[in-house]
């Protein structure tokens, strides 16, 4: 594909996979960053499991799945704040969003072998709505990804129904869009899948011997603000492109509460 065929292609189908994003030297520092944050995580008895519960699935299964997920990876590990920022990335963002490209937040997602859980189909819009919808993640792959060990699944075009009823805000009813529903996105570590939040998305059980490590960056334009109070974080409006032209909406307006 050139240029644009692939803004093409991201317009029509809510989504676009880039392949090469990051070199292995990149990949494996990232890798060893998730790897001390875990430790970090598990030292400081701030381990938990971020597996989704649900009717989804049997709740036997439920019990035994596990999923590694942090936010705001990129105050744990400069690793991250380089990749967040990264001229490949920065590259297709200017494609998709256009020049001026902040941060929302990022995290990383970790599925270990044999149990990693799975993520009902879902828009990643009611956790962080947006009045324009420029909002997109960037999902880096830090390992080789395929249907064995749960690579994700997208629906094509899914974007353009505009915002959908969740189950308690979380996901989509499973009976009327099983993961089975999705086009797999099969991917090598160092490829990066960008896809917009409207965009229905999801991935199965990892049943694989292989971990499959993910670290997501959720990005919008700066001109794109949020449409309720909700998922502010300290880092939010990070400039990773461009500029904001407003001057005094330069970062969040937060107040501290006594507990």
């Amino acid at each position: 594909m050139n240029v644009n065929d692939d803004v093409q292609f991201y317009k029509e189908n809510g989504y676009l996979l880039v392949r090469g994003v990051f070199n292995e030297e990149e990949v494996l520092e990232m890798r060893a960053a998730v790897e001390r944050i875990i430790n970090r995580a598990a030292q400081n008895q701030a381990d938990t499991n971020h597996a989704w519960q649900g009717d989804f699935l049997p709740p036997e299964q439920l019990k035994k799945l596990v999923l590694k997920g942090f936010h705001d990876v990129h105050y744990h590990d400069a690793a991250f704040t380089r990749a967040v920022i990264h001229p490949k990335m920065t590259a297709v963002l200017n494609k998709i969003i256009g020049p001026n490209v902040q941060l929302h937040h990022s995290k990383m997602l970790v599925k270990p072998p044999a149990n990693g859980a799975a993520f009902p189909m879902h828009q990643d819009f009611p956790y962080f709505p947006h009045h324009n919808h420029s909002m997109l993640a960037a999902s880096v792959h830090l390992d080789d990804a395929d249907e064995e060990n749960g690579c994700l699944a997208v629906i094509p075009g899914s974007h353009l129904q505009g915002p959908l009823p969740h189950v308690g805000k979380h996901y989509l009813n499973h009976k009327e869009y099983p993961i089975s529903s999705g086009t797999l996105c099969p991917a090598k570590a160092g490829d990066v899948l960008f896809f917009n939040y409207l965009t229905i998305h999801g991935s199965d059980v990892n049943r694989s011997d292989r971990t499959r490590r993910n670290v997501l960056f959720q990005y919008r334009d700066a001109a794109d603000k949020p449409s309720e109070q909700v998922h502010f974080d300290w880092g939010m409006g990070l400039m990773v492109s461009g500029e904001n032209v407003d001057f005094k909406n330069v970062k969040p307006n937060f107040e501290l509460t006594k507990v």
